[in-house]
């Protein structure tokens, strides 16, 4: 999952996207080690483990939950990876673009 990540983070460079993290490590220190490990450069959130308040708002079950957000809010895609994670977020660029 996090080299797909990363990888459509620098494809995105420049871009109006954004990638967010909530992670639900067992601990701050634990977070702190994976961000390195993975080499995770994008803003991450500790959520304080599976119960947390950023968990419980958005009704997560299962880890990872992947939620797409459109440039007005509203979660257009969930739970979806690779190039269908890819495709949505060009496409959701594309309507934008298309606003303006």
């Amino acid at each position: 999952m996090y080299p797909h990540e990363r990888s459509l983070v620098a494809k995105m460079q420049g871009k109006p996207f954004a990638l967010l993290g909530v992670n639900t490590d067992t601990n701050r220190e634990e977070l702190k080690q994976t961000l390195v490990k993975e080499k995770i450069t994008w803003r991450s959130w500790f959520d304080g483990g599976i119960e947390g308040p950023i968990d419980r708002q958005y009704g997560v079950q299962g880890w990872p939950t992947i939620y797409v957000i459109d440039h007005k809010g509203v979660i257009r895609y969930r739970n979806i990876g690779g190039a269908d994670l890819d495709r949505a977020v060009e496409t959701l660029l594309r309507e934008m673009e298309g606003e303006k």
